[in-house]
């Protein structure tokens, strides 16, 4: 097999540039390692910047987000029993976020990719990236019980962090940094309608407590944990009755409870690859960084990546320049970074680490103070999490 752009899978990342580059007349393959009801079904973030929303307005992927995702205005911080909503049009000239689940942007994306699109193949597992810094690198991956080779211009790995695209960096020019958190997010889906309109991020002696939704009629909740934690450990009751006092507030705000049809625990680190491209190959989403879910910059930075790369090669195409792949990696870090900082400042200023101090817990109290009686503050943390200037 042969195309221009290898694309290693399946994920938003991979099918939107799939998408991008076929808008731009430039062929592509996707190779996803998993079936596609997979795909189709791991939950995932649920919050799309404003710069996201745009791109796939602008790439013809918009009607049903439009139709069933939800528009939200604004959070809600809570803290001593203390609330506050940040309102972000008023603070960031008109951006907002859309409630819209990962699960839901795939399953779009995939129904044009195999409509319209180049070859998407299920279950092709990816085995190796051959050849990065030639002008034909290729994809070695095993397809229906036997290898077989895809020959490309150029290979993007959105196979996220232990896929093989990372692998294929070597190490005398890799740079790695990263942190990890002694804590994690017991996470949960509930049929049962939100508590309230906006996303509730609360911080709480007990630890941080974050109240978002998926749809109408379905509760997505999350509670600090400590690292390692088994979700079996804790009972549905347990859940509600936790979620209730971390998020209990002074004018009688009441959790509406629900059964509980999910539940699982997220790890939480930070971590940045630096370089972002070796060769021909191009790093983007969780085959390059990973942020902590506290700023719902996950799937948004993705997206930054591969518009970056889109926009890039497509420039190439039209003018025979380079210019804009070259500076690939430098590009996306910028954005990167000043992601890894919001979703740091979010982390450490609502979770409560094992070992706090009351020396700490006022640092934390007085950072959300600060929010709340500046605008400044408060327009920084509107800015960061509506989301930075792609590309």
């Amino acid at each position: 097999m042969r195309t221009t752009v290898g694309i290693i899978g399946a994920g938003p990342a991979g099918l939107l540039l799939a998408r991008l580059l076929h808008n731009a007349g430039i062929d592509s393959v996707v190779l996803e390692s998993r079936d596609r009801a997979y795909v189709e079904q791991r939950q995932r973030a649920g919050i799309l910047e404003q710069g996201t929303v745009d791109v796939l307005r602008e790439a013809g992927v918009a009607e049903r987000m439009d139709r069933e995702g939800l528009p939200h205005d604004g959070i809600e911080l809570r803290f001593d029993k203390r609330r506050h909503r940040v309102d972000f049009p008023a603070l960031t000239g008109g951006r907002s976020v859309m409630v819209y689940a990962q699960t839901e942007v795939c399953k779009d994306l995939i129904a044009l990719q195999l409509a319209e699109g180049g070859p998407l193949l299920f279950e092709a597992e990816a085995l190796a990236v051959e050849g990065a810094e030639t002008e034909s690198p290729s994809v070695r991956f095993r397809h229906e019980g036997r290898e077989d080779v895809l020959d490309c211009d150029y290979v993007v790995a959105c196979d996220g962090s232990w896929g093989v695209g990372r692998k294929a960096v070597p190490a005398d020019v890799s740079q790695v940094f990263e942190r990890t958190y002694p804590f994690g997010w017991l996470g949960i889906l509930a049929d049962v309608a939100p508590s309230h309109d906006e996303l509730i991020y609360a911080r709480h002696d007990r630890g941080f407590a974050l109240l978002s939704m998926r749809s109408p009629s379905v509760s997505r909740a999350y509670l600090q944990v400590p690292e390692g934690t088994n979700a079996d450990d804790w009972s549905d009751e347990e859940i509600w009755d936790e979620l209730d006092r971390r998020l209990e507030t002074s004018d009688g705000w009441k959790l509406e409870r629900g059964p509980i049809t999910s539940k699982s625990v997220t790890p939480m680190r930070s971590y940045v690859h630096e370089p972002m491209r070796h060769g021909r190959l191009f790093l983007a989403g969780d085959a390059a960084h990973i942020v902590p879910p506290t700023g719902a910059k996950g799937l948004n930075l993705a997206v930054g990546d591969v518009v970056t790369f889109a926009r890039a090669l497509t420039h190439r195409h039209e003018t025979g320049s380079t210019e804009l792949l070259d500076a690939y990696s430098q590009t996306c870090l910028r954005r990167v970074w000043q992601a890894e900082r919001f979703s740091y400042a979010m982390t450490t200023m609502l979770h409560r680490a094992p070992d706090a101090t009351p020396f700490d817990d006022r640092i934390q109290r007085a950072r959300l103070d600060r929010i709340t009686a500046s605008r400044a503050a408060e327009s920084d943390l509107a800015e960061g999490y509506t989301g930075f200037p792609l590309g």
